[in-house]
């Protein structure tokens, strides 16, 4: 298995627009781990790992969702995953 961990950091009109909730409903559909949170600068933080045509379906699945216009910029990273994760939740 050649699992991935994705990190991405979302910017533009993403806080008090569903964000997380859609994006948490969004990942039932994909076998992907991981959690999402506000951050306080306005951000959203998306951290999610699984095998890595896995996660780039998902995170188009992400912006196709309806939530593509809120976004207005992504900053990914990507590295090896680091397992501890279950299910895919709203972080504090």
């Amino acid at each position: 298995m050649n699992r991935q961990r994705l990190r991405i950091l979302y910017s533009g009109h993403v806080q008090g627009v569903g964000f997380r909730y859609t994006v948490r409903r969004v990942a039932e559909g994909f076998e992907v781990v991981g959690w999402v949170r506000n951050l306080p600068d306005g951000r959203v933080e998306l951290v999610a790992e699984g095998e890595p045509a896995e996660l780039e379906a998902f995170r188009q699945a992400i912006r196709e969702s309806g939530l593509g216009p809120h976004i207005r910029h992504e900053e990914v990273h990507r590295e090896a995953a680091a397992g501890g994760l279950t299910g895919f939740v709203i972080a504090g």
